[in-house]
């Protein structure tokens, strides 16, 4: 029997590490951190969709640890931005902060620009999404790759503290809260990378088998 298949999750913020941990905990893999491997130089991400830019890093992290990696690309889209920030979520405002600013310093920056984007934008129309699109690679080759979305729409201002990034602005009307007031299991059932890594996970059960 072959041993237990390590898997790096590609990725250094703790709330993805966290989130992804959560939903493949019954897994039959070892997952570690990108913080294992000593520095590694962050890829670009030039990517023009969420998926080519998972690929691209799941592909990089696989060749710069020798082991599977995982990597996820995902963002907000808005409607009345013309899907904007989309793939350049993660450092929407980053031309607003120091150079090599990390998440504590970007994620209210750009919550704080999409607000102002957003001023004069009524409700009905502060409709949005969340992407995730997740890719499995080994050194050779992208092995798995998965996609799922959660509609809602933009608020007027931040509401909880469970999540991270656009979590605070983001209006679920099912649930009638922020993504960031859910609980952690609550959010993994409905968010768009909950349900990608669910679909991951199934997916991976049957690839593990055939592997071994």
């Amino acid at each position: 029997m072959k041993a237990q298949r390590t898997i790096v999750v590609a990725t250094r913020n703790p709330g993805k590490i966290r989130e992804i941990s959560d939903v493949l905990a019954q897994a039959q893999v070892r997952l570690v951190g990108l913080d294992q491997f000593g520095p590694i130089q962050e890829p670009q991400e030039t990517g023009e969709t969420f998926g080519q830019n998972a690929r691209d890093k799941a592909l990089y992290y696989a060749r710069a640890t020798g082991q599977w990696a995982l990597a996820d690309d995902s963002g907000l889209a808005v409607d009345a931005l013309d899907g904007a920030p989309g793939v350049h979520s993660a450092r929407y405002a980053a031309d607003q902060c120091p150079p090599g600013a990390g998440r504590k310093i970007l994620d209210p920056a750009n919550n704080a620009k999409l607000l102002a984007a957003l001023t004069d934008v009524p409700d009905e129309l502060r409709t949005a999404r969340f992407v995730c699109h997740l890719a499995l690679a080994s050194p050779d080759r992208v092995l798995i790759e998965t996609f799922d979305t959660i509609e809602g729409r933009i608020g007027w201002k931040e509401k909880g503290d469970n999540g991270f990034g656009y979590d605070p602005l983001f209006f679920v009307e099912p649930s009638g809260c922020t993504t960031a007031e859910l609980s952690p299991k609550q959010k993994n059932k409905i968010s768009h990378r909950g349900k990608a890594l669910i679909h991951f996970a199934d997916i991976l059960a049957t690839f593990l088998t055939e592997w071994r």
